[in-house]
């Protein structure tokens, strides 16, 4: 809640936290972990299509770090990210978190007047199942499956969790 408390306090347009702290957070407690597995970062996006200049990006970022120094903050303007993708633009947040790669790190949530949402745009099930596949762009035979393919291999996530079932 804390993150949570801290990236609301931006007010950032169509904001979320997500990715690797949605998602591992509901691997840990599938696999009845006591700690939460540590995370590289803590992925903030938001979609401006106004401001999409990367710098502004880091000046949120160093906000973010001001108030919470331990936390490694990662902020991603979403109305940009379809340049470094690759693919048409973003309309929104949850359109970005669509063209992740993996349907469990496609999840979001975030305070909206300190009631928690959830943003899933493939829903649930396959986190809560420990289910791990490509989003439609990296499904096998599209011409991004090797970046799919490429992440799995070199994240470990089935030596970290176990349970998880990796769909190919």
């Amino acid at each position: 809640m804390e993150i949570l408390q801290t990236v609301e306090q931006l007010n950032l347009p169509d904001c979320w936290v997500c990715a690797g702290f949605v998602r591992s957070k509901a691997w840990d407690l599938q696999h009845n972990y006591k700690e939460r597995t540590p995370l590289a970062d803590i992925d903030v996006i938001y979609f401006n299509s106004e401001e999409v200049d990367e710098q502004i990006e880091k000046r949120f970022e160093q906000q973010l770090l001001s108030m919470k120094t331990e936390v490694p903050w990662s902020v991603k303007n979403q109305a940009r990210m379809h340049v470094i993708n690759g693919v048409a633009p973003y309309i929104s947040s949850e359109d970005g978190m669509a063209h992740f790669t993996e349907i469990p790190t496609a999840i979001g949530v975030r305070l909206n007047n300190s009631k928690v949402e959830l943003c899933a745009p493939y829903g649930v099930e396959d986190l809560l199942s420990c289910v791990v596949k490509p989003t439609p762009e990296f499904k096998q035979g599209m011409p991004m499956h090797n970046i799919y393919v490429g992440r799995i291999e070199t994240k470990n996530w089935d030596k970290i969790w176990p349970k998880l079932k990796l769909k190919y």
